[in-house]
């Protein structure tokens, strides 16, 4: 069982940064396939980065690429989102998740923006005033 915390979530200005942790438990090999999504008040889950570790590839929705990064430190299973210019919009609550083994990596990474993770962390809040 894989168990995932994120840290991180904080409320901000217009044009700041701020730093996502997600904690997985397990070895980083469980967790090679692995995304950010978020959620805000009224709307839908969104997948916004995802990122196949062993292979070192990203992709990233339109609403975020060139501001926001996704990144893996495999030596102690964690993953990060560095997310830069934030607008009001990026207000939410921020989720990450992980894919079995088993499904990763697909023949298109950028097919995960819209998959079914089968582990999901509790979220941290991200608000971002203008």
């Amino acid at each position: 069982q894989i168990r995932l915390t994120e840290s991180g979530g904080a409320s901000v200005q217009a044009g700041g940064s701020l730093r996502l942790s997600c904690a997985a438990t397990g070895p980083y090999y469980r967790t090679a396939c692995m995304a950010w999504f978020r959620q805000a008040p009224g709307k839908e889950r969104e997948g916004i980065a995802v990122i196949y570790s062993a292979g070192g590839t990203t992709a990233y929705a339109d609403t975020v690429k060139d501001r926001f990064n996704i990144s893996k430190d495999n030596d102690v299973n964690i993953l990060f989102l560095q997310m830069n210019n934030l607008k009001p919009e990026d207000t939410g609550m921020y989720f990450c998740a992980a894919l079995r083994p088993a499904n990763c990596p697909p023949a298109t990474l950028s097919l995960l923006l819209t998959a079914d993770f089968d582990y999901w962390g509790r979220g941290t809040q991200v608000t971002v005033s203008s």
